[in-house]
């Protein structure tokens, strides 16, 4: 590949002899500008490996041309010479700050603008494989990221979707709820690397339940207290299996497996924590996880139409869930139904005559004696 060379001077017959001079050897191509402007603009649209300017030009000279040009993108490392026959001490010094590399004598034979010259081709082809390298290695380093980021993001989701399995024979609960909380962090304002972790994070929420025994985790009838409360212990099980990790993401599922069946009000578990004590991911998490509990089926239980729980939902902001959170979700409610119709069996058209023998009549809590995930409380 040609080194490409920018060429500035404001007689035609430097430059024509600048172009000959410099593409010689055919190692160099080079681009001619009488208008130091017009060389700017064209500097901002394509790269060159070398640049020579004129000192002495009609709108704008060579120190404010070098000034502006390693201004550009692209441009803070390419060898810059400015010709001149007036190569005071305060020209170059001057020069020197605005970016210039070397200088070149104005005299057209001059031995020593040929070696210079040659110095300069060479270390502007230099630079530029370097340049060239150092893209490569952080296009491959970037390659490296994604894919490690992708693994990461798989063996979560893998995680998340075993202990699914133990109690839901889809596994599309994690993935709903992940689906949800996007959502709802999302129409919070959160920033977004925040809301991409808390889609991500979002499905280890009750990692914790791999430690439930089966005959509780799975029993179809109600709970007996010593039963409920070991169905959750589960929040803390989960948050010591992903505690301690240097995976920021592990770090944000211990956070929400810890929280996500806080209450707003103070009421929750494990530790009764009260509004904004609970951290922002564990309330995202909590309405998206309650309301995907409430409208699917269950061992123990038939779906709750999406109406009802979007009630309940309404009726316990304040007390059971963060009301900011509640708003986020319910004003993107068109979404919502969008995501419950993809997966997963509901019977989102059964009237109010038969909700009170689904989960509760709207306004009432769920059954206090089930599983955490539809025992809100």
């Amino acid at each position: 590949m040609l080194t490409q060379a920018l060429l500035v001077d404001d007689s035609r017959s430097v430059l024509n002899f600048l172009k000959r001079h410099i593409e010689a050897e055919g190692l160099v191509e080079a681009t001619a500008f009488l208008d130091p402007v017009e060389a700017l603009a064209c500097a901002r649209e394509r790269g060159f490996d070398l640049v020579l300017v004129d000192y002495e030009m009609p709108h704008m000279d060579g120190i404010s041309f070098i000034r502006a040009l390693r201004a550009l993108p692209g441009c803070t490392d390419i060898p810059i010479a400015m010709i001149t026959s007036r190569q005071t001490d305060d020209v170059k010094m001057e020069a020197l700050q605005a970016g210039a590399t070397d200088f070149l004598p104005k005299a057209p034979q001059s031995v020593e603008m040929t070696v210079r010259l040659r110095n300069l081709i060479q270390l502007g082809a230099a630079v530029r494989k370097l340049n060239d390298r150092a893209a490569h290695l952080a296009s491959e380093v970037a390659a490296a990221t994604r894919k490690l980021g992708e693994r990461e993001e798989e063996i979560i989701l893998r995680l998340a979707l075993a202990v699914e399995y133990r109690d839901n024979d889809t596994g599309e609960h994690t993935l709903r709820v992940a689906r949800y909380s996007r959502i709802i962090a999302e129409q919070l304002g959160l920033p977004a690397r925040l809301c991409r972790d808390i889609y991500l994070a979002a499905p280890l929420h009750d990692v914790g339940k791999v430690a439930i025994p089966d005959n509780i985790l799975l029993k179809p009838g109600k709970l007996s207290n010593d039963e409920m409360a070991v169905i959750r212990t589960h929040a803390t099980i989960g948050e010591r299996i992903l505690a301690d990790s240097s995976c920021e993401l592990i770090q944000l599922g211990a956070q929400i497996a810890a929280g996500h069946h806080e209450r707003w009000d103070g009421a929750g578990y494990p530790n009764g924590l009260k509004a904004e004590e609970i951290p922002i991911a564990a309330r995202v998490v909590a309405v998206a996880d309650v309301f995907d509990a409430l409208t699917t089926r269950r061992p123990y239980k038939e779906p709750m139409p999406l109406a009802l729980a979007r009630d309940y939902l309404i009726e316990n902001r304040g007390r059971q869930f963060d009301p900011a959170c509640v708003e986020a979700f319910l004003s993107r409610w068109d979404e919502v139904v969008a995501i419950a119709a993809q997966t997963g069996p509901r019977l989102a058209d059964i009237g109010p005559v038969l909700a009170p023998f689904i989960l509760g009549a709207p306004g009432a809590p769920p059954d206090q004696d089930r599983a955490p995930e539809t025992s809100p409380s």
